[in-house]
């Protein structure tokens, strides 16, 4: 499922389909949770490496990242479509990295976003809120995604 021609820190995956991921999540009964990144980027190296990362690793969430500058990849998006990383992340109109969206298995945010990242000392606190949110969207079907 990991697919990185970008290089970028392989401590979350880099998914070749969204389709994919997006069905493990829902297996889950978890919302997708998928960081907008640019390599080199300090502040999402602070993302994915202090909160996004580890909680992948320890199975707490289904997070996964895409380079909002790549043109060039195959993306599969969440209608089985092919697409590029960076047309997905214009289409959700992604204009700041990081970027985390929180998504149900149709692609509908179910949280609201986190973009940029202004304040580490809250930052962990507003990721876990969008998390509960997310997750009790996905969980209660008839619930209207909140935005």
């Amino acid at each position: 499922m990991n697919h990185n021609p970008d290089g970028l820190p392989e401590i979350l995956p880099v998914p070749a389909s969204l389709r994919a991921v997006a069905q493990l999540a829902q297996r889950r009964q978890e919302p997708l949770v998928l960081m907008v990144t640019l390599k080199g980027c300090a502040f999402c190296d602070v993302v994915r490496t202090n909160y996004l990362g580890p909680m992948h690793q320890r199975g707490e969430v289904v997070a996964a990242q895409l380079n909002m500058l790549d043109r060039k990849t195959a993306l599969q998006d969440l209608q089985g479509q092919t697409t590029t990383p960076h047309a997905q992340a214009q289409a959700w109109k992604v204009r700041i990295a990081p970027t985390v969206l929180f998504l149900d298995a149709q692609g509908r945010e179910v949280a609201e976003r986190l973009e940029g990242m202004s304040s580490a000392d809250f930052y962990g606190a507003y990721l876990q809120d969008r998390i509960e949110r997310a997750r009790r969207a996905v969980r209660t079907p008839s619930q209207a995604p909140a935005r």
